[in-house]
């Protein structure tokens, strides 16, 4: 959400997420799953792990439900739908709303800066899970991350593509991310050991 109030477009998240090879685009997704469902979801996650799972402004998503903007099951949410149009207009009413809210970027927002915003979070929580023993191991968590939650399966897994690229890398970027938003980008004790393996 935080990317889209710092100027990131519906149609711009998309095409990013699906370039690094998410099934939906993350914008799509929440109009699909429901506004209402991703602002719920959104909260609990804020309320149980607190900053860590901070960056956009839930106040967002629930003047956009209470706008009417429930996504796809609306006709509108961060996008118009018609019945029979593959058409997928941005809506204006959104647009409005991201305005509203709108942040200052704390980096460039070049598609591979945002990706990489996107993706660390989702591998480091990956890691979480390894470390917090949620998983078992890391196979388990490739696994479930690829037919689970639809991590890019060319990657094989999170814990696939830190075998493949290194931890280092990614820990280096997300320290960067961290100086300007904060913990939301720590990578965890787990990330951080295997990256000085």
């Amino acid at each position: 959400i935080r990317c889209l109030q710092e100027g990131v477009s519906p149609k711009q998240m998309d095409r990013i997420s699906k370039k690094g090879g998410l099934p939906v685009g993350v914008t799509t997704l929440a109009d699909e799953v429901g506004v209402d469902v991703a602002a719920h979801v959104a909260e609990d996650l804020g309320k149980a792990f607190g900053e860590r799972f901070g960056g956009g402004d839930v106040n967002l998503l629930k003047e956009m439900v209470s706008s009417g903007l429930l996504g796809r099951k609306a006709g509108k949410g961060f996008f118009m739908y018609e019945k029979n149009s593959k058409a997928k207009p941005e809506n204006e009413e959104a647009l409005k709303l991201l305005k509203k809210y709108s942040l200052t970027p704390k980096t460039e927002l070049s598609d591979d800066e945002v990706w990489y915003r996107l993706f660390s979070r989702f591998v480091n929580e990956a890691v979480y899970c390894l470390q917090d023993g949620i998983l078992d191991n890391p196979t388990d968590g490739d696994i479930g991350a690829v037919f689970g939650l639809g991590f890019p399966p060319f990657h094989g897994g999170p814990f696939r593509y830190l075998d493949l690229h290194g931890a280092a890398q990614l820990v280096q970027r997300m320290e960067r991310y961290q100086e300007p938003y904060g913990v939301q980008f720590q990578p965890c004790q787990l990330l951080m050991d295997h990256a000085k393996d």
